[in-house]
């Protein structure tokens, strides 16, 4: 059999440093060549040395037995099977007692290369000496002295840094275990030490007692004294039993969650019962679960903390009343007793007498101020977090029959005030609002209207009011009336939102007792919403009301200053009630029966509820009808007995014809085309539409066909295209500024996100206008001016203002009430609308919603309308008449005369009072009449 022979070129490492594994080749040697040691090439097993620095042999034993074994081998990889790493057990062979490890191998024959790595290749006497090796290596029990001295070397290996870092944390935790142990043990025996010195006294005290009485009664008394001590120490012992049990209790409870949490790693795992946990993935430790557990119960239930303060209050008591027993003489009811006052008040503990008790006492006195403390953290909470609550806004309403808004505006003060205004009569009511803002910036801007709300209650809650949850706050299903206000988006996003809003309010499990009114910016996504809301729905279409009033004022300058009037709450609005005593009575005997009020028209019962606004003469009322009035307020009015009026036929001036008229829209709106739609009800046949923006041509014509609307349809007017810059002066003088009868200064839709730039580029363009016409006619608007201030000319006031012969009317649509102010107040301009008529229209249709169908037709083009007559179309100049008799001569003419205006007066009187009085009227009065259009 061939032998291993190893050379060594360092007859004497160094037994401190480890050797360089030697370089192996696998090939067929003689006897005398160098096997290596069995190996698996390739990178999937990679071979581990393990080296040994014992010194190496005598030169004498250079020549190894081939069949034994050095402790320098190569290993499988741990992860091939669990195996057992020991010393290596040489095999003595015949001639060489002694073997040396550091530079003997494991010998083997000389193996094929075809075989597998690990078996012989060289033939049956081969195996034969491999079987004799390995029955050698089993019987034999010897282990060398070198092998035994031999210092353990680490193992090269990639994990050697990981197992490193496991024992340090290791030594750490035992150290950590070991001192908590030495600290209980000094406890006890401490303990131990101070009951052994009280028992020492007490036979002390027992040995004077002995010693100070009478020598005559020495033995009987010491017989008594020693039976008493005696069943003392008895007691005693029974009742230091019970102490030291205590004292055992109370260290091994405190000793047990340090414990518990040093040891919580070494604990099984919780396994999860999912398959998912077969695979390798890293388990959470058991010390992150009791965190997150006690997380959530912090979280989920608010009485948790509370639970959790009571738990160790009570704690405290008992194991500090049993600390006290076992340290004490007293009992345990009187120790837990203690235990609370030391708990309640951290003072009382200065009394104590002995080492053992003051260490009891300022224990359990510290325990009581962190108590106390945490206490005190919680009721500090939660008074702060109510107090937040109540100022964020976020605490319930209770209310019934109050008024909810929804969103927030620039409309919302003017829309408070008319709603105070309406509530007035009843001492007061209740206006809740929802927006998403903060509670106090609400309430700051609403004192900043400074405006007496004169007992109405404002309410405000921060809140969306797309969440159930937030409309359930403030009483949404008890409120008489919602209104959800448009917010400052453009109008599709805006609708968008009104359009959720009211899914969210359809959503309401308990109902909504009042009406919705919705304030929309676009009229097309008007009936998505009412088809969405039903019956409870009313909208107010904000665009199309301004759109259509302009067009009105530019033909009947100073009807805006009527609809002021008559849509807000300060002085006449439409009121609609039911009358039994007016049964059976003639409509003409209805309108001259109400000292305070004007009737305009009938609700009738047997149509559904329809209103009929200005009704015929002979129409009879039936039972269940209304009479919808125009009145100063619900209270005050009433019918009465029937005034004594003569009726006289008068024969009026027969109206003009209708003139051609040219009208200037400056600027692009969203509804143009229903306003171009307008103008064609209202104008004569040959009018000129004289458009002018920013708009190209082209894409004004495609806006307006994609809409629906038809350019060659239009009979009455003929629209003319302008393309500029309202707010670019030589833009402007290109436009013959002087020829317009009207002129409109839109909002623009490029600005419609922005109020404060709108109302800037409607200023700068109304003031560029002005200063044109101001330089072209110079003579004829100062003429125009004096007549304006003065009143009317020679001739009627309506009359000159449509013929509009010396200057241009100008309506500007400011979107912002403040705005509007100081336009009004420089009178630049005739007339202002702004968005202030619209919160008054969603004030009277929150009021009352059968309002809204008497506000849809005196806008639309079609139908009734609100006009402006001269007087001469119901008197002759200085003529004495009253206004009953002004009334009867309009039903002549199909007209419902509702106020008037003089002269020599600057604003218009609705529902005048004294009816019946006589006066004088001049021809250049005028009077506001509901008229069917003609």
């Amino acid at each position: 059999m061939p032998q291993i022979k190893i050379p060594n070129s360092n007859p004497k490492p160094n037994p401190n440093k480890y050797e360089r594994p030697p370089v192996l080749k696998k090939s067929r040697t003689n006897s005398d060549d160098v096997v290596p040691a069995p190996h698996f090439p390739g990178p999937l097993f990679p071979a581990v040395r393990r080296s040994s620095p014992s010194p190496p042999p005598p030169a004498s034993s250079t020549a190894a037995d081939a069949s034994g074994f050095s402790d320098r081998d190569w290993l499988f990889p741990s992860f091939l099977g669990p195996h057992t790493v020991r010393g290596r057990v040489p095999v003595q062979a015949a001639k060489s007692p002694k073997h040396d490890f550091s530079h003997s191998h494991s010998g083997s024959p000389n193996r094929s290369r075809s075989m597998p790595s690990g078996l012989g290749g060289g033939g049956h006497g081969e195996m034969v000496e491999s079987m004799r090796l390995i029955g050698a290596l089993r019987s034999s029990t010897e282990v060398p002295e070198s092998e035994k001295e031999a210092k353990p070397v680490a193992v090269r290996s990639s994990s050697s840094t990981g197992l490193s870092a496991r024992r340090a944390r290791g030594f750490k935790r035992s150290v950590y275990l070991y001192l908590l142990i030495l600290t209980c043990i000094f406890s006890v025996s401490y303990a131990i030490y101070l009951r052994n010195e009280v028992t020492k006294l007490q036979g002390e005290i027992t040995n004077l007692l002995i010693l100070c009485n009478d020598k005559d009664d020495v033995h009987n008394h010491s017989y008594k004294v020693l039976k008493l001590g005696d069943d003392g120490s008895s007691s005693y012992f029974g009742n230091a039993d019970s102490r030291t049990v205590a004292l055992y209790t109370v260290l091994f409870t405190l000793a047990m969650p340090f414990v518990f949490y040093k040891c919580l790693d070494y604990f099984p795992q919780v396994k999860n019962l999912s398959n998912r946990t077969k695979c390798n993935k890293e388990e959470v430790p058991l010390k992150k679960r009791i965190a997150y557990i006690v997380d959530v119960c912090f979280s989920v239930y608010p009485y948790a903390k509370l639970l959790a303060l009571l738990f160790a209050t009570i704690f405290l008591i008992g194991f500090g009343g049993l600390a006290l027993y076992a340290v004490s003489d007293g009992s345990l009811a009187e120790a837990l007793w203690l235990s609370w006052t030391f708990v309640a008040d951290s003072g009382n503990h200065a009394d104590r007498v002995g080492t053992g008790q003051r260490i009891v006492s300022v224990s359990i006195s510290s325990g009581g101020m962190l108590i106390f403390a945490m206490m005190l953290g919680l009721v500090s909470d939660a008074i702060s977090e109510k107090v937040d609550s109540l100022r964020k806004g976020k605490s319930e309403v209770i209310e019934r029959n109050h008024i909810l808004i929804l969103g927030w505006s620039d409309k919302l003060g003017s829309l408070l005030k008319q709603l105070a205004i309406a509530n007035k009569s009843i001492g007061g009511g209740v206006v809740v609002v929802l927006a998403e803002r903060d509670k106090e910036e609400m309430e700051m801007d609403i004192a900043k209207l400074e405006f007496d709300f004169m007992g109405t209650s404002v309410i405000c809650r921060s809140g969306s009011p797309l969440i159930l949850a937030d409309l359930k706050k403030v009483s949404v299903s008890k409120a008489r009336a919602i209104i959800v206000l448009a917010s400052d988006e453009n109008a599709d996003q805006s609708d968008a939102r009104a359009l959720r809003v009211v899914l969210s309010l359809t959503g309401v499990k308990e109902g909504l007792k009042g009406h919705v009114v919705v304030e929309m910016s676009d009229l097309d996504n008007e009936p998505l919403v009412k088809l969405v809301g039903g019956e409870l729905i009313e909208t107010v279409v904000a665009h199309d009301v301004i759109g259509r009033l302009m067009i009105q004022c530019a033909l009947q300058p100073g009807l805006a200053q009527i609809w002021e009037n008559i849509l807000g709450f300060e002085n006449a609005e439409f009121y609609v009630k039911r009358w039994p005593q007016l049964d059976g009575m003639r409509f003409e005997d209805v309108l001259i029966s109400f000292p305070e009020a004007i009737p305009c028209g009938i609700k009738v019962a047997s149509d559904g509820g329809k209103i009929i606004l200005n009704p015929e003469d002979n129409y009879v009322l039936r039972e269940g009808d209304e009479v919808l009035v125009i009145a100063e307020d619900d209270d005050t009015y009433a019918p009465g007995p029937l005034p004594e009026v003569h009726r006289v036929p008068f024969h009026g001036v027969i109206p003009p014809p209708k003139y051609p008229e040219r009208i200037l829209f400056c600027g692009w709106r969203r509804d143009i085309d229903d306003m171009i739609l307008v103008l064609e009800a209202f104008l004569a046949p040959g009018s000129e539409l004289w458009m002018f923006n920013e708009v190209p041509i082209k894409e004004r014509e495609k806006k307006l066909t994609d809409g629906g609307f038809d350019i060659f349809g239009l009979v009455n007017i003929k629209l003319v295209h302008r393309e500029g810059n309202a707010v670019i002066r030589r833009h402007l003088e290109d436009l013959p500024l002087e020829t317009f009868d009207s002129i409109l200064i839109l909002a623009d839709e490029s600005l419609e996100d922005s109020i404060v730039h709108s109302d800037s580029r409607s200023l700068a363009t109304l003031l560029l206008i002005r200063d044109i016409q101001s330089k072209r006619l110079p003579d004829r608007d100062t003429k125009s001016a004096a007549s304006r201030h003065s009143g009317f000319s020679h001739s009627s006031w309506i009359r000159e203002m449509q013929q509009a012969s010396d200057k241009s009317i100008i309506i500007s649509e400011i979107l912002d009430s403040r705005t509007r102010n100081l336009v009004s107040v420089s009178r630049i301009s005739d007339y202002v609308l702004s968005n202030e008529l619209v919160s008054m229209a969603l004030a009277m249709v929150a009021e009352d919603k059968q309002i809204n169908r008497v506000l849809e037709e005196l806008f639309a083009e079609e139908g009734n309308e609100m006009c402006i007559r001269p007087a001469e179309f119901y008197l002759f100049d200085q003529e004495e008449l009253c206004f009953y008799e002004i009334m009867i001569r309009g039903r002549q003419r199909q007209e419902i005369v509702i106020g008037y205006r003089l002269a020599t007066t600057e604003r218009a009187i609705i529902n005048p009072p004294d009816k019946s009085k006589r006066r004088k009227w001049s021809i250049e009065d005028v009077f506001v009449v509901i008229s069917i259009d003609e």
